[in-house]
């Protein structure tokens, strides 16, 4: 029987100092900065990991996960707390703009999207790349990264409810997606031609590690910076700059801007930025 959240509030002790240790740990572990209008949503998750565990209080399970005893609780930790909110096309805006700078530079092309989530995002650039090149099999390279390894797992499976594709024309939809029968009905599928297209891997953007070989034409990096503060972007911003080629483009969420963050990317549009040294040197030669 699902646990209601009356229960929840019977089940564990939440005090003003497991909340602090949380917005900490997850601070240092993956960057975010929680706010405090986010202390109901960290209690719902993590009751979640307190029960999978057999444990009775947050207490006692935030000094297991600093014992540093159990990695593997730590990437549910870190899982639990992510937030993956998109869909295909999201801020669509920006597609077009994809597709008229792959025509620009042509082949092979290159990117790097850096918070895939469950995967639409990626296989929404490699659509828009196939169309570019009119063909399932494009010259290009699509990297796609994230800290939750489990949206990884559904992202690399490509397999969602039919409703999720509902807002594409139907010419994308037959193009891209496998419809399911018998007792797969209700879902679709991406194409395998589009999966082969891009390569998931893990990847915290605060690990002292990146496992991406750039330079990218562009990179997509939406709707993650706004859980970082300003210090933690500015150091994101300074490690993409040798990831991208000259005229490379780096798409950002909506609500995001990077101009005050890092003085090395200028803004090219809305939400699209260029390396600035690139945008200085065009109006020096103007």
């Amino acid at each position: 029987m699902p646990v209601s959240r009356q229960d929840d509030l019977k089940a564990f002790a939440f005090t003003p100092r497991d909340f602090a240790r949380v917005r900490s740990l997850i601070y240092r572990q993956a960057g975010i900065a929680l706010s405090e209008s986010k202390q109901e949503m960290v209690y719902s998750r993590l009751a979640r990991r307190l029960r999978a565990k057999g444990l009775n209080s947050f207490e006692v399970y935030l000094d297991s996960l600093e014992s540093g005893r159990d990695e593997d609780e730590w990437e549910a930790f870190t899982n639990a707390l992510t937030t993956n909110l998109t869909s295909f096309f999201r801020e669509e805006h920006h597609f077009p703009l994809l597709a008229e700078h792959a025509r620009k530079t042509g082949a092979p092309f290159s990117v790097w999207c850096s918070a895939s989530s469950t995967g639409e995002e990626p296989y929404s650039i490699a659509m828009t790349l196939c169309e570019v090149f009119n063909t399932l099999t494009p010259p290009v390279t699509i990297v796609a990264t994230d800290i939750d390894t489990k949206v990884l797992e559904t992202a690399a499976d490509g397999v969602y409810a039919a409703e999720r594709i509902e807002k594409l024309s139907r010419e994308r939809a037959k193009r891209f997606f496998l419809r399911g029968k018998g007792e797969r009905s209700g879902f679709v599928r991406v194409r395998p031609e589009l999966r082969q297209l891009i390569d998931f891997r893990p990847l915290n953007l605060l690990g002292a590690s990146w496992p991406v070989k750039g330079p990218f034409d562009v990179i997509f990096c939406r709707n993650v910076m706004i859980y970082f503060d300003k210090p933690t972007q500015s150091k994101i911003l300074s490690r993409f700059v040798p990831l991208m080629k000259p005229d490379g483009l780096l798409f950002a969420g909506h609500s995001e801007n990077f101009v005050y963050a890092s003085d090395a990317f200028a803004l090219r549009g809305k939400t699209v930025y260029e390396l600035a040294h690139r945008k200085r040197m065009a109006g020096a030669g103007a």
